[in-house]
């Protein structure tokens, strides 16, 4: 316990030597483990639609046997009661190659971008009506209908987050030049926009395809404090209360309430005692599950990422991997992508995955969905370090065999 108190002092230490800036899921300013998004030409997982892979492109060195297999990862984890997912943006729905990916792989996506608040919140109609207005804009119903048309379920992301929300939404009239909003207004504010959500998902008939919902992700930093957010300094400490209450109003019974975040192994404890705080008047949760966004490195401790899971998983609430990727070496230190470090993270996806599969069969871990955050490394917001399952002309990789937990093909070697 000691030497993890140290690492996780070390990670806190690293963390305020390097301010990152950030567009996407996952990429908050102060984790270390996230990237530099300033760049508009990069979606969230890297995916430049100007610059897609060619087939004339030479996959990384890796295994080159025919890697066709009989199951997909879909079969592998509804065997241990599991959906699969990955992120989704409109540019892999209108390529040919990605889809079918997608399609023949996974049974769960997670909007990208279109589901955050920068993308359904709109100024000129808040204005005009005097509060806040959702509005679902065409990629975003384009990408829903997709998923309705090939039975995909959706997680919903985000609601309350400090990145890529308008800091608008915050001041009086909706116009910056003016102070921010007493607490009873935001609030107000709060109350119209988390109805709005839940009501856009029934008119447009895509409720029943949601299964789970980020109400809020990334307020809490590694020492224990809130961050620091227009949503805290308007409403006050107790903001994610209200979001769980208002969630748990106006969301339907099917639609489980998550709270997300990364560095969860080094904010386990945090999480266990914030849970806590998120109950009504008769003591029962206003939350469903925590996300735990599992931005790894092959040479994290899985022993202590397990150790972390174990203890989250002591609330008695449902715990999902929300934004799953796996970079060669360590953070500050990437690796290459040789085949001794491609079977490494081969090794690394089987153990990680093996040992949630372990923990839900035993009843220890309520796990009732994993989500990549996407499939190919070329698409990935990490993608210099090589992280997801297949390579940049959607080859598979050692880590599709980890992931799909076929030991003789995911870097084990006799």
């Amino acid at each position: 316990m000691g030497e993890k108190i140290m690492k996780k002092k070390l990670a806190l230490l690293l963390a305020g030597l390097l301010v990152i800036s950030f567009v996407g899921c996952g990429t908050p300013k102060d984790d270390p483990t996230q990237k530099d998004t300033n760049s508009t030409e990069m979606s969230e997982t890297g995916e430049d639609s100007q610059n897609q892979p060619t087939e004339s492109q030479k996959p990384e060195t890796e295994n080159s046997e025919d890697k066709q297999v009989d199951l997909s990862l879909k079969d592998v984890f509804a065997e241990h009661g599991m959906k699969v997912g990955t992120c989704l943006s409109p540019q892999m729905i209108g390529n040919a190659q990605m889809s079918k990916i997608i399609l023949g792989q996974f049974n769960s996506v997670t909007m990208e971008n279109a589901m955050k608040p920068d993308a359904i919140l709109n100024q000129s109609k808040s204005v005009q009506e005097g509060n806040l207005v959702v509005e679902f804009k065409q990629d975003l119903v384009k990408m829903l209908n997709w998923a309705k048309e090939n039975n995909l379920g959706v997680r919903g992301h985000t609601i309350v987050w400090h990145s890529q929300t308008p800091d608008w939404i915050f001041h009086e009239d909706f116009d910056m030049s003016k102070p921010l909003v007493s607490r009873e207004v935001m609030l107000d504010r709060l109350d119209h926009y988390m109805k709005q959500v839940f009501e856009k998902l029934e008119e447009g008939g895509y409720s029943e395809l949601v299964y789970a919902y980020d109400v809020a992700n990334e307020c809490w930093m590694e020492d224990g404090s809130m961050r620091q957010n227009n949503w805290k300094a308007t409403i006050g400490d107790d903001y994610l209360w209200h979001a769980f209450n208002l969630a748990n109003k106006y969301a339907p019974e099917h639609i489980d309430l998550y709270y997300n975040d990364y560095n969860e192994q080094f904010k386990e404890e945090t999480f266990v005692e914030f849970v806590k705080t998120l109950v009504d008047e008769n003591g029962n949760y206003l939350i469903d599950g925590i996300g735990l966004q599992a931005h790894l490195y092959t040479q994290d401790s899985l022993e202590e990422y397990f150790e972390a899971v174990d203890l989250l998983a002591t609330t008695g609430l449902k715990l999902e991997l929300t934004e799953l990727d796996v970079s060669l070496g360590a953070w500050q230190n990437t690796l290459a992508a040789t085949d001794d470090n491609l079977k490494a993270q081969g090794r690394f996806y089987y153990d990680l995955i093996n040992g949630l599969f372990e923990r839900v069969d035993a009843g220890k871990v309520k796990m009732d969905a994993l989500t990549f955050w996407g499939f190919a490394d070329g698409l990935s917001w990490r993608s210099d370090a090589s992280p997801l399952l297949y390579n940049k002309i959607y080859a598979p990789k050692y880590s599709y065999y980890g992931a799909m937990q076929i030991k003789d093909k995911a870097g084990f070697d006799d």
